[in-house]
C-alpha cells in the first residue's frame, strides 16, 4: 500500500495518479471515517460508476475487513483493471495508525 495514501492529496493534481484507493463501503461507514484521498463508490454501485475509476492506475480496493473488497477486486480484474485487495480493510488501517478523515469530530472505523 503506497504511503502516499496517508496524505490528503496523494499525488499532484496536474499529473495522472499511479494508484487509486477505492473504498467500497456503504455511505454511513464512509461518513464515520475513511482514508484521506480515497474515492468512495459503494460496492453495489461499482459497475454503474466504473468510469470514475482510472483504468491506467493501480487500484487498491478497501472495505471494512476485506469481504466486499475482494469481490470488487475480482470484478475489476475481470473487466481489465489492475486491482488489489487491501488486506484487513479499514479496521487494519485504523489499527496500524494510518490517518482517518470523516464527517464527525473523531473519525473512526470501530
Amino acid at each position: 500500500m503506497p504511503a502516499e495514501f496517508d496524505a490528503p492529496e496523494p499525488w499532484a493534481a496536474d499529473e495522472p495518479a499511479p494508484a487509486q484507493l477505492l473504498d467500497v463501503r456503504e455511505d454511513d461507514e464512509w461518513q464515520l471515517g475513511h482514508a484521506p484521498g480515497a474515492i468512495h463508490i459503494p460496492m453495489t454501485d461499482v459497475p454503474a460508476r466504473i468510469e470514475e475509476i482510472d483504468i491506467d492506475a493501480q487500484v487498491y480496493v478497501i472495505c471494512r475487513q476485506g469481504g466486499r473488497s475482494i469481490q470488487v477486486v475480482q470484478y475489476l480484474n475481470n473487466v481489465g483493471f489492475e486491482a488489489v485487495n487491501v488486506t484487513g480493510g479499514m479496521v487494519a488501517w485504523q489499527q496500524t495508525g494510518r490517518p482517518l478523515t470523516g464527517d464527525g469530530d473523531a473519525p473512526k472505523i470501530y
